[in-house]
């Protein structure tokens, strides 16, 4: 439970990011490059065969229900046949699904796409990037869903969050279960995870995550690195202000409020690092955000 903890965490981290999903729908000969992307994605296939082209490696094959997950927004790109990466047409967001009509590839591509000074959470930036989940059922199911709410004029931020965190989430939790990802088998590891991820209004240290976790503050620090992929003092300052971003976004609390619910000891303290982090203060990130939700 530690590690769907974790997960769920993190996935929800992205929602301070612009949620998009989009339809495509193409045949004959095709090819799209994806870059430049800060955040979280995936391409659900709906029908037929692709491959997807990691920046680095060998062209993957890509069949109907297959999800790739691009977990810190790695370049890639979708083609219908292998071949470099390197003169793919960049992909074209923000305009209309295509019309209803036959197709030799049809896929949906979502993704959380976070701002500036905003980052990845470290969970979801530890693993690898892309990865490709064969077969991933409810693909029908979201796609169905994503059909009926625009038919009804209904995709607002609340359903794109919906859509986005359901077929992240289900298709993150299939490949953890297949694959031997090492924080999957470090329980003391993922149960230091679930205490800051649930109880981000402790003011934790490195030396009290060690003790609850028994080990010494040098071999924790070297098994959560490897596990994570970053030291838990990155860890725990990453998560907190990502947990602060999300406040400022979702609620209208003051910042002393925010402060303590984030381990802060004052609003100041708070105010401080989040400016280091996100180049802004939070009062302008917050307004920030609500001048992008109120043009979307």
């Amino acid at each position: 439970m530690a590690l769907v903890d974790a997960m769920s965490q993190a996935i929800a981290a992205l929602r301070v990011g612009r949620g998009t999903v989009r339809r495509f729908r193409l045949s004959d000969a095709w090819g799209l490059s994806y870059a430049g992307l800060v955040g979280t994605g995936f391409h659900v296939v709906l029908h037929g065969t692709g491959w997807l082209l990691p920046e680095d490696g060998p062209a993957v094959e890509l069949n109907t229900g297959d999800v790739v997950l691009i977990t810190s927004g790695a370049d890639h790109g979708l083609a219908s046949e292998p071949r470099p990466l390197r003169g793919l047409a960049p992909v074209e967001l923000g305009i209309v699904d295509p019309a209803p009509a036959p197709a030799d590839f049809e896929f949906l591509c979502g993704a959380y796409r976070l701002r500036h000074g905003q980052a990845v959470h470290p969970y979801l930036a530890a693993l690898p990037d892309p990865i490709v989940v064969p077969a991933v059922g409810q693909s029908d199911t979201v796609a169905a869903l994503l059909d009926e709410q625009q038919a009804a004029g209904l995709i607002v931020d609340a359903t794109r969050h919906a859509l986005l965190d359901l077929t992240l989430t289900h298709a993150l939790r299939r490949w953890l279960e297949t694959t031997k990802w090492p924080a999957t088998h470090d329980p003391k590891i993922t149960a230091a995870i679930h205490a800051i991820d649930t109880h981000p209004d402790t003011r934790w240290t490195v030396q009290e995550l060690s003790r609850a976790a028994g080990m010494s503050r040098a071999t924790f620090t070297r098994r959560f690195t490897s596990a994570i992929g970053q030291p838990p003092a990155t860890y725990l300052l990453t998560h907190r202000l990502s947990h602060a971003a999300r406040l400022l976004d979702e609620t209208d609390a003051p910042l002393a409020v925010i402060a303590r619910r984030t381990g802060y000891s004052t609003e100041y303290a708070l105010a401080n690092a989040f400016r280091r982090q996100y180049g802004m203060p939070p009062g302008a990130f917050r307004r920030a955000q609500y001048s992008q939700t109120t043009r979307e």
